[in-house]
């Protein structure tokens, strides 16, 4: 069997990003992953623009503790001011821009507005004081987000400071998903004698929807060879990469792994990893050439759970064109003790405690779901490793693997 890393490694290699773009709102942006990059044509802010409310001020004017001067103009945002005459003041607000002349910004708690319209100013500031200058955000001609970016809220946030109002992303990833087993039933259909709802659908379609895939669901296949080959072909014909739940082990009604053998090829089975060992990745035959990709998750609900979010997240991301796939690792302190290490990477549903430590989860069977809704996140622990309290681990968060 491969370690983890090294399945890993053989699955992402196999991830050419795709060769395929398209132009967006900014506005409808959101999760999709940059395709060229973003250069902004302005500085942001454009000019020098007011940090407070106050008064701007030419420092060479204020004599003392208490200067009075007379208040020349008033500068709302968004309005362009003259320039400050000399043994004067301008009140200003905040995001304002400066008035040519002025060197500095006096917060008007520290001044004194009078009714004859001027203003006594009670501090000395230094040259810049509660001046945003131009261009110290952003630099004109500069790249503010790189191909491969996968955008976020703050990412768009940041185009539109720039004035762009399209961006040039890759496609969509197109998703083929289906799940094994004659005992399984959807819920709101009664529950026969040794059947179970189908749980893998609900999170798999959601972590798919999370990562802007385009989604073709073929629902529940039954346990036979020749359906399982037919929904392959079917799901290879229009889709870059086909999921599959279930059906990887080795079992007489495990019929995944033969069905790709059949209509492609398998190039990886079966992982030294807890929970998920039985993962799967291959490809299967088009129709008139080319392939698809191909990954076969396990069907115990956890199992399925991290396999996904250890392998077909960043595989995803990859083939969209992040180059940087790797899951953030934090080193934390565990507060409870191991009771056998395991001879495969291990993968414990942990959560944070008020003391900043972790607990594990009492049960860490991969058929109780229960764990990963308990649970902040993983800890990776390495094979024949037995965890200590106290011990310092590796620590991956669910907040940076489920988007």
């Amino acid at each position: 069997m491969l370690s983890t890393q090294e399945a890993l490694d053989a699955v992402l290699a196999a991830a050419r990003p795709l060769d395929e773009r398209e132009t967006v709102d900014t506005l409808a942006a959101n999760g999709r992953v940059l395709a060229a990059d973003v250069v902004a044509t302005l500085d942001v802010p454009p000019m020098d623009t007011s940090a407070m409310d106050g008064y701007a001020v030419r420092i060479a004017d204020l004599t003392g503790d208490a200067t009075v001067l007379p208040v020349s103009q008033r500068i709302p945002a968004g309005h362009a001011p003259e320039p400050l005459a000399s043994g004067t003041a301008a009140r200003i607000f905040t995001g304002a821009p400066v008035p040519p002349g002025a060197d500095a910004v006096v917060m008007q708690e520290q001044c004194e507005a009078r009714e004859d319209g001027t203003v006594v100013i009670r501090h000395s500031p230094e040259a810049g004081e509660f001046v945003n200058r131009q261009g110290a955000d952003i630099r004109r001609d500069s790249v503010v987000l790189a191909t491969g970016t996968r955008l976020r809220a703050q990412s768009l946030g940041l185009a539109a400071s720039v004035g762009i109002a399209k961006l040039q992303v890759a496609r969509r990833l197109r998703v083929a998903v289906f799940f094994t087993g004659d005992e399984l039933t959807m819920p709101g259909e009664p529950l026969r004698a040794g059947s179970i709802y189908n749980s893998n659908r609900f999170v798999l379609r959601s972590l798919l929807e999370n990562l802007g895939c385009e989604m073709t669901d073929y629902g529940i296949v039954p346990d036979n060879l020749a359906a399982t080959r037919a929904i392959l072909r079917d799901a290879a014909r229009g889709n870059d990469l086909i999921i599959t739940s279930g059906g990887v082990s080795v079992g007489e009604e495990d019929h995944v792994k033969p069905a790709v053998e059949a209509e492609g090829r398998l190039n990886l089975w079966q992982i030294a990893l807890k929970p998920g060992k039985p993962l799967a990745y291959g490809e299967v035959n088009r129709m008139g050439g080319g392939t698809a990709h191909f990954i076969g998750l396990p069907g115990n609900p956890v199992s399925s759970f991290v396999t996904f979010l250890l392998f077909v997240r960043p595989f995803i991301l990859r083939l969209q064109g992040v180059t940087d796939v790797t899951p953030r690792r934090i080193a934390m302190r565990a507060d409870f003790t191991q009771k056998k290490a395991d001879r495969r990477n291990e993968f414990v549903r942990a959560r944070l405690n008020d003391q900043g430590g972790l607990d594990a989860f009492p049960n860490q069977s991969s058929a109780v779901l229960t764990s990963t809704v308990w649970g902040d996140g993983l800890i990776d622990n390495p094979p024949g490793h037995r965890i200590e309290a106290g011990q310092t681990v590796a620590f991956l968060p669910f907040s940076d693997l489920l988007y």
